[in-house]
């Protein structure tokens, strides 16, 4: 009994060749755009402090330094700028989360103290993507 059916192609094509070209460049493209350099990625950090959910202090980290103090809601934080950082240096709100936070130094990194109501925040240049997943 023989088959009436034709065998498949198996040898690649040189449209295959074009779809296989295309894909690797798309690719690479997409890399490019999502890792490539950023057009504000020299954009100086901005440390802005809020305390009751109202900005007290907005300022270039470069010339924020020194040591600054917030009070709010009955305690009080010594914040500490120096080297392009900032630290709370203490606290006498009871958790002492904030303190123990250590240094800041990239963009849309935080302190927070929440008795106190005091949020640090660094805005600025973000130097790498917002999210890896995998």
């Amino acid at each position: 009994m023989r088959s009436n059916s034709s065998p498949a192609k198996t040898r690649p094509t040189p449209w295959d060749a074009l779809v296989v070209a295309a894909v690797v460049l798309l690719g690479a493209l997409t890399a490019l755009l999502f890792y490539g350099p950023k057009a504000h990625a020299d954009a100086p950090l901005t440390c802005v402090v809020s305390v009751g959910g109202q900005v007290a202090d907005a300022a270039p980290l470069a010339s924020f330094s020194g040591e600054h103090t917030y009070s709010h809601n009955g305690y009080t934080l010594t914040v500490f700028v120096h080297d392009g950082q900032v630290e709370v240096l203490h606290s006498d709100c009871p958790g002492q989360d904030c303190v123990r936070s250590g240094a800041i130094s990239r963009a849309g990194q935080s302190l927070v103290c929440l008795p106190a109501q005091v949020v640090i925040h660094l805005e600025g240049a973000v130097d790498g993507p917002d999210v890896i997943v995998g």
